[in-house]
This record gives structure tokens, C-alpha cells and sequence, in this order.
């Protein structure tokens, strides 16, 4: 398998190359080759016309006798696609082209003629210049005149045109000159005007945004703080006729409460607990003005001795209507006064 992939191939010592027999083939042999029109061309047979890249399968063969610059040239046979008629054309190495021979006529002849004439008025031109610098003025001074005939006949159209002509194109070309301009200018003003709106919009909210914030800074100067005595336990000792500024129904503020009521709670308080026990009021007898109540029966020390164990928070001074004396009673220990008389 890999003897197939060498390009040398084993020349034995005694191989003479003379000894292989050669075909014997004309020079001017033909072969099938796939091609593809070279130019439009119409048949002369029928009139049919065959475009450029329709492909054929055509007959080559090399034109005996003619060389250029040691090139050959080819020839090939081809078939009219209606007709069936031959069509021969050939290599034209001279000009990089194909040249036509028989069986047809090439289309857009005229402008190949034209280009090929123009080539050659060139080539002689440059002929003639090249040992004559006389000539090479004369040309030159031709040249211009031309040229200068042709500016004045332009010129002439132009006038002609404007005079017949109802539509003044100088005009049109000016006003839409200023047209373009003004249309310029109000986008630039629109542009400077969206970006000054842009900045004023920035600024007043920037402005916005600072007074926002002195004023929620002075609120929160002037608004004192609220020491956060919050507690799950509260609940046992609130007022329920405590307004929401921490002030009771008579204006005056609630004693302090003390750690153990926050978590007990007073029984006896006006709390929630409050309303569970009800407790003894106790009877009081308001005595006359000017006199004072004492015990009958009773001895002074026991009376005195008493009145010396009872705390002060119990003595509660009780006003007359008139308010003109205080008496100082023992209003807790009433019942037991009236058990000692009694006894």
C-alpha cells in the first residue's frame, strides 16, 4: 500500500529509454474539452443567440503555422444550440481575447473596434513624438484649443438651457444650501437646549434631596428621644386611663414603678390585674370641727402606742369642707379601736 504514494519509481542498470515503443500521434489532433462561450454571439444560421458562460462540449485543436511570441494558439468547435451548426473560434494572445472566425457574429463588436483604433491613433502618436519635439508642441497646442472649444461649447448649452428652461437651478441649489444650513442650526440649538433642561432638571433635584435632608435632620434634633423602657412585663403595671404622652387623666405624671411591680404587678393598682381583686374600703367618721376623736375606755398609752407603730404613709390628713382645721386620724385602724371599746 505504501508503494502507490512513491514518486520515484526503480530504474534497473540495463534500462534504455530508446527501447519504448511512441504513438505516432498528428500534431494537430483534436480533443474533448468542457468550455464556456467566451463572448455573446448570435448564429448566422438560424439567428440564435448564445450569451457568455453558456458551456459546451467542444473540440480543441492547435492551429498549425501560427505563433505568437512562441505561443500557440488554439482553435475550438462548437454547435449552435438550435441549429446544430458549427461555430469555430480561436485564442487571441495578443490582446488576451478570443477571436471569431466562422459560424457566428460576436456581439458589442463596436466598442472593441473603437478601443482598438483609439490604441492604435496612441501608439503612432507616441511614434511621431518621440524624435520630433516639434510635433510634440504642435500636439500639445492642439490639445488645448480643443479643450478650450469644448469649454465654450458647454457654456453655450448651459446658456441655451437657462434661457428655454422655466426652472432657475442656481436658485433651487442656494435654497436648499440654507435649508441645510438652518436645519443645521436648529439641531444644534435643540441639542444645547435639551442639555442646559438636563442640568437644571440635576441641580433642583440635587437641591431637593439636601433640603430633604435638613429637614429630616432638624426633625430628629427637635424630637427628643424616647428612652426604650418597652418590656414584656409592662403590661402588669400600665394605666389604663394613661394618655399615649405618658401623662394620667388629672395631668400629673405616674409614680415610678418599682422592679418587683414590673414583674409581679400590683393587685390593688388600676393595671389590667387591677380588676381581680376587689379590695375592703375601709369606714371612716369625719368628726366635727374643733374636736377630736378618741377611743372611750381606752387607755392613752395603748392609744399612743399605737399611733406610734402605725407608719407615716398610713396618717392621711382629712380636710374639712370649710377647711379651716386638719384632724389627724387613724383611719386603717378604725375596727380595731372599736373592738378594744368592746372589750
Amino acid at each position: 500500500m505504501s508503494e502507490r504514494k512513491v514518486l520515484n519509481k526503480y530504474y534497473p542498470p540495463d534500462f534504455d529509454p530508446a527501447k519504448i515503443p511512441k504513438l505516432k500521434l498528428p500534431k494537430d489532433r483534436q480533443y474533448v474539452v468542457r468550455l464556456m462561450a467566451p463572448f455573446n454571439m448570435r448564429c448566422k444560421t438560424c439567428g440564435e443567440y448564445i450569451y457568455k458562460g453558456k458551456k459546451f462540449n467542444a473540440r480543441k485543436e492547435t492551429v498549425m503555422n501560427e505563433l505568437y511570441m512562441g505561443l500557440p494558439i488554439f482553435r475550438f468547435y462548437i454547435k449552435c444550440t438550435r441549429c446544430l451548426a458549427e461555430i469555430t473560434f480561436k485564442t487571441d494572445p495578443e490582446n488576451t481575447d478570443y477571436a471569431m472566425e466562422h459560424g457566428a457574429t460576436r456581439n458589442f463588436q463596436a466598442e472593441k473596434l473603437l478601443e482598438e483604433e483609439e490604441k492604435k491613433i496612441t501608439k503612432d502618436r507616441e511614434e511621431e513624438e518621440l524624435n520630433n519635439p516639434m510635433k510634440v508642441l504642435e500636439n500639445r497646442t492642439r490639445d488645448s484649443k480643443m479643450e478650450m472649444e469644448v469649454l465654450e461649447n458647454l457654456q453655450e448649452l448651459k446658456e441655451l438651457n437657462q434661457r428655454q428652461a422655466s426652472v432657475d437651478f442656481e436658485g433651487m441649489l442656494g435654497t436648499y444650501k440654507e435649508l441645510e444650513q438652518r436645519t443645521k442650526e436648529q439641531e444644534k440649538e435643540e441639542d444645547e437646549r435639551e442639555t442646559r433642561e438636563m442640568l437644571e432638571r440635576a441641580l433642583v433635584k440635587r437641591l431637593r434631596d439636601s433640603d430633604s435632608d435638613s429637614d429630616q435632620d432638624s426633625e430628629s434634633s427637635s424630637r427628643p428621644k424616647k428612652p426604650s423602657t418597652d418590656r414584656p412585663t409592662d403590661i402588669l403595671t400600665t394605666d389604663r386611663l394613661t394618655d399615649p404622652q405618658g401623662l394620667s387623666v388629672g395631668g400629673m405624671k405616674k409614680a415610678k414603678v418599682e422592679s418587683w411591680e414590673r414583674s409581679v404587678g400590683g393587685l390593688g393598682g388600676g393595671g389590667v390585674l387591677g380588676t381581680l381583686v376587689v379590695r375592703k374600703k375601709p369606714t371612716t367618721s369625719v368628726p366635727k370641727p374643733g374636736t377630736t376623736v378618741t377611743p372611750a375606755g381606752a387607755n392613752t398609752q395603748t392609744v399612743s402606742k399605737a399611733a406610734a407603730t402605725v407608719p407615716t404613709e398610713a396618717t392621711k390628713p382629712i380636710t374639712a369642707q370649710n377647711g379651716s382645721s386638719s384632724l389627724s386620724l387613724l383611719g386603717a385602724y378604725s375596727d380595731s379601736d372599736d373592738s378594744n371599746n368592746s372589750e
